[in-house]
């Protein structure tokens, strides 16, 4: 090619631990045609041109490992499929979906490269490959490039796909844990955790979280009436259903009084303090309107507002509101004082992830144009300077005080959330002060929320941020469970769809409920689900979906590695069987042993510091792997006097090998267990390598000589005999 122009060959989402990472990421085939003689130091206004539209590009550290160190690269000369890596991840960074690993390395095919750059979410990572081709051509050809935009779309994607804020923070705090996680959906429903042992959260309620007591939290009367029953104070209230009866309603409880919809949340349609019949019937339209039907007249409560979040038996964090007011000055009016006094707070905005809410008085139906008409305003009047009018009394909890709680207002919110039986909960209470005991104050909780938000908590107005995700993982996994089953993964050339079978069978007589990813076909328990090649990434995750899966085998082949990646993230035991077959895999530029090992070594490489790596001591390039595994290794092979056997049993590590027609189970120089070949079905005792490895496999996981020799004896080759 002698145009000077970037094609993209192709683009494949990694899903899983892959040749390059741990975490999914976009491999993209790049050929740059002639500009692989034109290296970034060679192209004039280049380098000022990309850094004048990416001028962020000066945090990228790149191999120098400092501050600016990819523009020193770029300005010493690197070739465009590099550039174009950095580009990617910073159009990402920008769009505020965070990313900082990206490789690119050669292909054996002149100007093609492989780029590989860690992405979130796969269509926000394709579309800023997109983007970032157009921009690094534009930079080259000198031509106009609209990064604000790109940039604009690029996060509005991500806030329509990526998860909330909420979400993300408590994914975050189980990925720190070492909790593995997928969603479910596109949107918040996630999976902590695989087959028995997983959770599932959507935002904040959990898989703990009764449907019953939301159902009761969305019910204000049946809440407050719980409430009250069991010695949690709240206001005196009853529902109403026309204006008249509001007011009536409210001259029974006595004035003043505040009136909400019935059906309400976020304070929308919230009117307080309300002293006159005038404002009763005007909140009451106004609270009917919102909530669409009935409407709660209740004592109103002089204090501010706070939001305490119960997470299982425990307060973990608490905010407190503040009321929003501003000062005239003869010339504006108010609509331009809040915008100018209010929204100039640079913690407003419109966006999910702002502290506080941009305000907008503009419309007429609304709480806050209510209040400002109550003090004989409207939004268009110039109050006088010095004049302080108030526009907001609730919302804007969003100020932290979660150091300040007295400990029985901390009580009285977890045994409010302990009535309506929620295991998280958002405690609203109306509080005077709460340093002080609730016995010294008038108090009362005025609401009690399923479902509750947690950015005024993640990301408080004023405050420290509290770590409520790593409360939420604590209530659903204590403090020592990280929400994985036991997985075995298998991979290579030799007999590997066999030795999984085997392997699962054997796992299977233990008395385990056993789910099986292979060649063969997918498999629970005894039960051939499907007679498909069952290899792939789908069929692979419905096992790891399955709340009734104890353990997972799954059989993997290099090509499926280079292709989707694995479908864990890190396995307990992993076999690997040989580093051969490399010619069939040309078509991803693997064409010789080396390449093909850093392909087959994905398996090594996820292994846990607790885990077991079985590998075959015949085959030089799988003996080169063990230093790599995290864990322990078990070799296996014919032959007992090979060098990687003598030195493992001489370190005390366990082997096993064939000796006088029986399998030799070995650690160090002693011999725990020998399995007679001679007892085995023929066809597997004439492949005495395959029947090793699935009883290294099951070694490993614990199970007892005795019971590994009786599951021999019972495997069927069949794949429909066993299942």
């Amino acid at each position: 090619m002698t145009t000077k122009t970037i094609k993209l060959l192709r683009v494949t989402h990694l899903r899983g631990p892959n040749i390059w990472t741990y975490r999914p990421v976009i491999e993209a085939w790049v050929d740059i045609g002639a500009l692989e003689d034109s290296p970034s130091n060679t192209l004039p206004g280049f380098y000022e041109r990309l850094t004048a539209l990416l001028p962020t590009l000066i945090e990228h550290r790149c191999g120098v490992g400092e501050r600016g160190g990819f523009l020193q690269r770029l300005r010493e000369g690197t070739w465009v499929g590099h550039v174009l890596e950095h580009v990617v991840l910073e159009l990402q960074n920008l769009a505020g979906m965070q990313t900082g690993f990206g490789k690119t390395r050669e292909t054996p095919v002149r100007g093609v490269y492989k780029l590989a750059f860690r992405t979130r979410q796969e269509k926000i990572g394709r579309d800023a490959l997109t983007a970032g081709c157009d921009l690094v051509m534009a930079a080259i050809d000198n031509r106009a490039y609209d990064v604000a935009a790109v940039v604009a779309k690029l996060r509005d994607a991500c806030d329509k796909l990526c998860l909330g804020p909420s979400t993300a923070h408590i994914v975050e705090a189980a990925t720190t844990r070492g909790i593995p996680h997928f969603r479910l959906t596109d949107g918040n429903l996630v999976q902590l955790g695989h087959g028995t042992s997983q959770r599932r959260i959507w935002t904040a309620e959990t898989d703990k979280t009764s449907a019953i007591a939301e159902e009761i939290a969305s019910n204000k009367d049946l809440t407050k009436s719980l409430l009250q029953a069991c010695g949690v104070p709240v206001p005196q209230g009853r529902l109403v259903e026309s204006a008249q009866e509001a007011w009536e309603a409210a001259e029974d409880i006595g004035l003043p009084v505040a009136i909400k919809p019935y059906n309400g949340n976020h304070g929308r349609g919230v009117v307080l303090d309300l002293n006159n019949r005038k404002d009763i019937e005007a909140a009451y339209q106004l609270a009917h309107r919102r909530g669409g039907g009935s409407v709660i007249v209740e004592q109103y409560i002089n204090g501010v507002e706070h939001r305490l979040l119960v997470v299982g038996t425990r307060v973990v964090a608490a905010a407190c509101g503040e009321t929003a007011w501003v000062t005239g000055d003869g010339q504006s009016n108010l609509i331009e004082l809040v915008n100018s006094q209010i929204n100039s707070d640079p913690r407003r905005g419109t966006e999910e992830d702002a502290p506080l809410s941009h305000l907008d008085i503009t419309g007429s139906d609304s709480e806050v144009s209510l209040e400002i008409e109550r003090q004989g305003f409207t939004v268009h009047s110039v109050p006088d300077a010095g004049v302080k009018v108030l526009i907001q009394r609730n919302g804007n909890v969003a100020f932290d005080v979660s150091d300040q709680i007295h400990p029985s207002i901390a009580a009285a919110a977890t045994l409010a959330a302990r009535v309506i039986g929620l295991d998280i909960a958002g405690i609203d209470m109306v509080l005077q002060d709460i340093r002080r005991p609730l016995s010294e104050q008038r108090a009362a909780v005025i609401e009690v929320n399923a479902s509750p938000g947690l950015l005024a908590h993640l990301k408080p107005a004023r405050g420290q941020p509290r770590p409520v995700g790593t409360a939420i993982i604590e209530h659903l996994f204590g403090t020592d469970k990280n929400g994985r089953i036991p997985i075995v993964g298998v991979t290579g050339t030799q007999n590997t769809t066999r030795i999984a079978r085997l392997i699962a069978w054997l796992l299977y007589i233990r008395g385990q409920q056993v789910g099986l990813a292979c060649c063969d076909g997918f498999y629970l328990g005894a039960r051939q689900v499907e007679a498909s090649d069952s290899t792939h990434w789908d069929a692979a995750q419905r096992l790891l979906i399955n709340r009734l899966v104890d353990v997972a085998v799954f059989e993997h082949s290099s090509r499926r590695i280079l292709s989707e990646g694995l479908v864990y993230d890190r396995c307990q035991v992993g076999v690997v069987t040989d580093v051969s077959g490399f010619e069939s895999l040309a078509d991803f530029y693997i064409d010789d042993l080396d390449k093909l090992y850093n392909v087959v070594r994905t398996q090594v490489d996820v292994i846990l510091p607790q885990g077991t790596a079985i590998l075959n001591a015949a085959d030089p390039k799988v003996v080169e792997m063990a230093p790599l595994c995290d864990g322990q290794v078990i070799f296996y092979a014919l032959d007992p006097q090979l060098d990687a056997m003598q030195t493992h049993r001489a370190q005390g590590e366990r082997v096993l090998f064939v000796r006088e027609g029986e399998i030799i189970l070995a650690e160090g120089q002693q011999e725990v267990a020998a399995i007679a070949l001679a007892s085995i079905k023929p066809a597997k005792a004439e492949k005495p390598e395959m029947v090793m490895a699935a009883v290294a496999a099951a070694w490993a996981m614990g199970l007892t000589p005795e019971l590994i020799a009786a599951g021999l004896r019972t495997f069927e080759s069949d794949s429909k005999k066993n299942y």
